[in-house]
């Protein structure tokens, strides 16, 4: 991002606790429009929470936030109508049909008539639902069910959307749907936060904050972040992945491994060093392997490491 370009959301150690646990600990970051911005992080990392102070539901206990200009810690409802917050249960009406939630939305926002029609038919079409407009929503799919939430998210052209998981429990036709309107977004100079516990999705984010135990343990782009990672990954593929990692655990050196669909990531220092070590291991616990190389490492690979050796890296 360029220096002249300002931010459509700013936070600055935003800090929130409940009794027994600080679920978010003096997060910082900006995010600009036109840019997708994923945190990421397994459950109970933060990020609802992050997200709920974000769209005014909840007050923080320290910190600021300012989104699209307006400060939504002292003054929630300025950023009303240049805000839109999705959480991870959206309120669809289930007993109205997709044109009626859609206007409903619309009318609450209010958006003009004329007006809601169109935006309603550009993003229906994107979402691939139009021939779906007069279904009730109970009777939509849950990954439809997601894609119509966002289109009522929408309907007022917000200049920042805040996202909280919206692709958990998507079928894989659905959340392609749903990240193909948020790339279209970007068009229209849209700031996105979404979170999300799939770290694949991560990739395909502008820039990446992983959190964890309400901390933010890095943040950058995913190339840079992966290109940074000083360790190196080995995928050594197998009909036994789980008894592999098993046996790998015993190894000393090892700084994390990770079960993919056919193997195992081993993240380690010097990887092509170990493997014959590695090897020599397998083959004396008969444990099946069929390959060992190294590769490039994922975000997942990365994220793994820093939650496993309780490292962190710097905000940027």
């Amino acid at each position: 991002m360029t220096a002249a370009v300002q931010p459509a959301l700013t936070i600055r150690g935003l800090t929130k606790s409940f009794p027994g646990i600080r679920a978010v600990d003096g997060v910082s970051f900006d995010v600009y429009p036109g840019e997708i911005f994923g945190l990421v992080g397994p459950d109970g990392a933060g990020k609802t929470t992050t997200l709920r102070m974000l769209a005014g539901v909840m007050p923080p206990d320290q910190g600021s936030a300012t989104v699209a200009g307006s400060d939504v810690v002292h003054d929630p409802e300025a950023a009303k109508h240049d805000l839109s917050y999705m959480p991870q249960r959206f309120g669809l009406y289930e007993d109205l049909t997709v044109d009626e939630n859609i206007r409903f939305y619309g009318d609450l926002f209010g958006v003009r008539p004329n007006e809601q029609r169109a935006r309603s038919a550009q993003l229906l079409d994107a979402a691939g639902m139009s021939e779906f407009r007069k279904r009730l929503a109970g009777k939509l799919s849950g990954g439809m069910k997601q894609k119509l939430g966002l289109v009522c998210a929408l309907i007022h052209h917000p200049k920042v959307i805040l996202l909280d998981e919206p692709t958990t429990g998507v079928d894989p036709v659905s959340r392609r749907d749903f990240w193909r309107i948020l790339y279209d977004l970007i068009a229209e100079g849209v700031a996105i936060l979404t979170s999300t516990a799939y770290l694949d999705e991560a990739e395909r984010c502008h820039r990446v904050a992983l959190m964890h135990q309400g901390k933010l343990l890095f943040l950058d782009t995913p190339a840079k972040l992966k290109s940074g990672f000083s360790k190196g990954v080995l995928a050594i593929l197998s009909s036994d992945a789980r008894r592999m990692k098993e046996e790998l655990e015993r190894i000393e050196g090892i700084s994390s491994l990770v079960l993919t669909g056919d193997g195992v990531h081993v993240v380690i220092e010097d990887p092509v060093r170990r493997i014959p070590q590695i090897k020599a291991q397998l083959v004396s616990a008969q444990v099946p392997f069929s390959e060992m190389r190294q590769v490039v490492p994922t975000i997942e690979d990365l994220f793994v490491d820093a939650v496993t050796s309780g490292r962190s890296g710097g905000q940027g």
